[in-house]
């Protein structure tokens, strides 16, 4: 019987209402989403991670349980970071086996009691990874026969120290992932390295190469919003719309994901626009504007998850701080969406907004982080870079009128509605 709230102190309960999450992407060699790696802080300090005791990390666990575990991973499976306390303990049975790898923290000293539970837990039906691995030590060669996944550091590792040690893993047939990315040419590196996935935020920056041009489907997607924004009529979005196959089909299968049509199944560009108004239409444009390539395997851009869930975010956010102001929460959803379109297209953010026309507060939030809408951006951007979450964190969360609870509330409503549109098929 897997073990609940109720048992645990109140003040490791409390405690778990007091923390930060966030999930950091996965990626496949392919640059498809495969995995997101789940990271919680104390909210209290903004950067120490939550494993002071076990009660307090098991709190946390129920708690993330309570909320839905597949609500924030959706179909991806969840990197969980375990210490020797939590691996020991029983609330491990907070995380279902099929769903999660269990991330052995390099502090966990190896004894035989260890390798006996890994096994226990093997038999149970879960996947280990070892946790930044620098050198093959003798605890690594002790877990590697135990594990399916390692994950190396790459951050400072000198190019020579990098090779050697991929080259020693790679004969013991493990999932090699880097982690800490954060440039393309670091992942064009661990690509011909032969790493199998990668962690990191080098796909959210923009790889700006002279002469780039939009995709026709993006062209005519920009074109559309642009309609929209001129206010033309009905018509003339249609006729835009039904020109592009490969829009009108995207289009259709986004708005029928969605549940715009309040169950019934929408199947003419005319339906899709008499349901969903004009402020709708021009939402999932933002959304169909990532996953613009025509195939499938798009929603499951890297880019397109954090956009959504960004859009969410930001409209969850404006929607708490201002009830029933739907203008804000468009403007919000815009800001939080449009944040990646640089990264998406190769462009600088000027040249992009040079291409629509937004509202001067959209502008300023997008170029500069400046304003309440700003404020917001740059909450959900220290979020996601979580190692580095600090006091300028907390205080726009204070500003905002939120606390560490409402937050993770709404970035759950958030994961699961950028899910819902990853699939998308």
């Amino acid at each position: 019987m897997s073990p609940d709230l109720a048992t645990l102190n109140a003040e490791a309960v409390q405690h778990a209402r007091e923390f930060f999450l966030a999930r950091q992407p996965i990626l496949s060699r392919a640059q498809q989403l495969v995995a997101y790696e789940l990271l919680f802080r104390d909210a209290a300090s903004g950067h120490a991670q939550i494993v002071d005791n076990v009660a307090a990390t098991a709190a946390v666990m129920a708690h993330v349980s309570e909320l839905g575990l597949e609500n924030v991973i959706g179909d991806s499976l969840g990197f969980v970071n375990i210490d020797e306390g939590v691996l020991m303990s029983d609330f491990i049975g907070f995380l279902p086996p099929d769903k999660v790898v269990l991330e052995i923290l390099e502090t966990v000293r190896v004894t035989p009691e260890i390798i006996e539970r890994i096994k226990e837990l093997a038999k149970a039906g879960y996947q280990f990874a070892l946790d930044d691995v620098v050198i093959q030590s003798e605890d690594v060669r002790q877990l590697l026969p135990l594990v399916q996944f390692i994950k190396i550091d790459i951050m400072g590792m000198p190019s020579q120290t990098l090779h050697a040690l991929v080259r020693q893993l790679k004969h013991a047939s493990k999932k090699l992932l880097a982690e800490k990315v954060e440039t393309h040419s670091e992942f064009k590196t661990c690509l011909d390295l032969g790493f199998d996935y990668f962690q990191g935020y080098y796909f959210a920056k923009p790889l700006i190469l002279s002469g780039k041009k939009l995709s026709p489907s993006q062209v005519g997607i920009m074109q559309l919003m642009n309609q929209i924004l001129a206010d033309e009529d009905s018509a003339a979005l249609e006729q835009t719309i039904k020109r592009d196959v490969t829009l009108s089909l995207n289009l259709l299968r986004l708005v029928n994901t969605a549940g715009v049509g309040a169950g019934r199944h929408i199947d003419s560009v005319s339906q899709a626009l008499l349901v969903m108004g004009r402020l709708q239409l021009q939402r999932w444009l933002q959304i169909l504007i990532y996953a613009s390539s025509g195939e499938g395997e798009a929603l499951k851009s890297p880019l397109l998850a954090l956009a959504t869930s960004r859009g969410k975010l930001l409209e969850l956010m404006a929607q708490k701080r201002y009830p029933g102001d739907r203008g804000l929460s468009e403007k919000s959803f815009t800001i939080g969406i449009m944040s990646l379109m640089d990264a998406l297209f190769g462009m600088s953010m000027e040249e992009v907004l040079d291409q629509l026309t937004v509202a001067d507060e959209v502008r300023k939030a997008l170029l500069h982080r400046s304003g309440e809408f700003g404020d917001m951006l740059k909450l959900v951007e220290y979020i996601e870079r979580i190692d580095h979450l600090g006091p300028p964190a907390l205080a726009i969360l204070h500003s905002l009128g939120l606390t560490p609870q409402d937050l993770t509330e709404m970035q759950v409503q958030a994961f699961h509605w950028a899910n819902s549109i990853a699939d998308a098929h």
